[in-house]
Parts: structure tokens; C-alpha cells; sequence
């Protein structure tokens, strides 16, 4: 009890020394209390060293994303390590929770290689898009059903680096389109049309000036021989 109560005293005394620096302000009102004394100074002094920790594994996704129903569908998902990337450690793990109050659900999994489902409402219907060394950890999901609504969950570990958040993407399979995406597609394809248009109306001119230009040069060499005379007509 007795060499507890003097390491604690020491203690207190270092403490002391490394706050002794520190002004005292007016409202301040000296304590004859050791206790009481002690624990103002470690108010005012925090001479624990603290680690600033920060997370090493970054996931990016694209957060909600739709879908039409029977289409399929990217779930972009990139990552970034404060470790290097080390192809035969890493692990990527695909989760999916419903709408409904239900277990999550195993969706991917790749260890060295890609691990489809074999069983379950995804067997078959996941195919990965991914680039390990490019830090791309994207799937892409095959035909989807309305049963697929819901929140999948993308968690990469880069040993030693293993701690970090997940990523999230909300999946909504609708029955059409949405006007956004009908606009995007009717400019794309009507953009596609124009440019073909154009090709033809440059391919048809080209020709059209080459033909003209074939007959002013046979035309150009056919009227000396009409002005030549015969020496032996009279």
C-alpha cells in the first residue's frame, strides 16, 4: 500500500514539473488538496501521448444507382490503401441487405480469384469487373429481378491494412426507365444517327467532286482533237 501510494506521488510529481510552466489565471484557486490539485493540472496539462489514428483502407462507390428490370447492371465500387496492393492478400467481399427485415446475403467474394455464389437468389447472376491493381473492386450483377432491391455492401482488407469503412450502393430495379436515362439514350442514339448522316453526306460529296473533276479533265483533252485538221482534207 505504502510503495503504491509513493510511485503515485512520483508520478504526480513529474506531472508537476511538466505543468509547472503554465501561468495560473485570477480564477484560479490554489487547492491544498493533492487530488484536487493533480487534477487541475491534468486539465490544463495532457502529457499522454495521443496517436492520431486514421483510416488506411478508403472505399468509393456510386451510392444509388437504378436499374431496369431483366438489364444488367455495374455496381462501381474503387478502393484505396495505405499499404501496397498485394494481389495474393487481398480480399473483396460483396454483401447484400433487403429492403425488407431479412439476413444479409453473400453476394461475391474474391481471394486470388474470383468466388461467384453457389447458391442463393445471386447464383449465376454475378460476374466480376474488377482490376485488383487498379483498385477496382466492381461487379457486375446479370439480369435483375425486383427481389435484388436493396443496400450491397463492398468491403475490401489489403493486409496489414484491414480496418477502414465499407462502401454502400443503394440498387433500385424499376420497371422503365427513368426520363433522365431515356434522354441520355435518345441523345446518344440520335447523336449516333447524326454522325452516320454526316459520313454519308461527306463520303457522297467526295465522290461527287472526283466525277467532276474526271469529266472537266476529259473534256479538257477532247477539244484540241476536235480543233485538229486532217492534211490530207481539202
Amino acid at each position: 500500500m505504502l510503495r503504491g501510494f509513493i510511485i503515485m506521488l512520483s508520478n504526480r510529481e513529474k506531472h508537476d514539473e511538466i505543468c509547472s510552466w503554465m501561468p495560473m489565471t485570477n480564477d484560479e484557486v490554489p487547492s491544498n488538496s493533492v487530488d484536487e490539485t493533480y487534477g487541475s493540472c491534468a486539465l490544463m496539462c495532457d502529457f499522454e501521448p495521443r496517436v492520431l489514428r486514421v483510416s488506411g483502407m478508403r472505399i468509393y462507390t456510386s451510392g444509388d444507382v437504378e436499374a431496369v428490370n431483366g438489364t444488367d447492371v455495374r455496381l462501381k465500387c474503387t478502393f484505396q490503401s495505405s499499404s501496397p496492393i498485394n494481389a495474393n492478400a487481398i480480399v473483396i467481399s460483396w454483401s447484400f441487405r433487403p429492403l425488407k427485415p431479412g439476413r444479409e446475403e453473400s453476394v461475391f467474394h474474391y481471394q486470388q480469384r474470383p468466388y461467384p455464389p453457389p447458391d442463393g437468389i445471386f447464383r449465376k447472376r454475378v460476374k466480376w469487373a474488377g482490376d485488383v491493381m487498379g483498385c477496382d473492386a466492381s461487379i457486375i450483377i446479370e439480369q435483375v429481378k425486383f427481389t435484388y432491391n436493396g443496400t450491397y455492401i463492398c468491403q475490401v482488407k489489403n493486409p496489414p491494412d484491414v480496418h477502414g469503412t465499407v462502401g454502400e450502393i443503394r440498387l433500385r430495379v424499376v420497371t422503365t426507365a427513368s426520363f433522365s436515362e431515356l434522354l441520355l439514350l435518345a441523345v446518344a442514339v440520335g447523336g449516333g444517327i447524326a454522325a452516320v448522316v454526316l459520313l454519308l453526306v461527306v463520303i457522297l460529296s467526295c465522290r461527287r467532286c472526283k466525277m467532276r473533276a474526271r469529266g472537266q479533265r476529259e473534256g479538257s483533252e477532247e477539244a484540241p482533237r476536235k480543233e485538229r485538221k486532217d492534211p490530207t482534207a481539202w
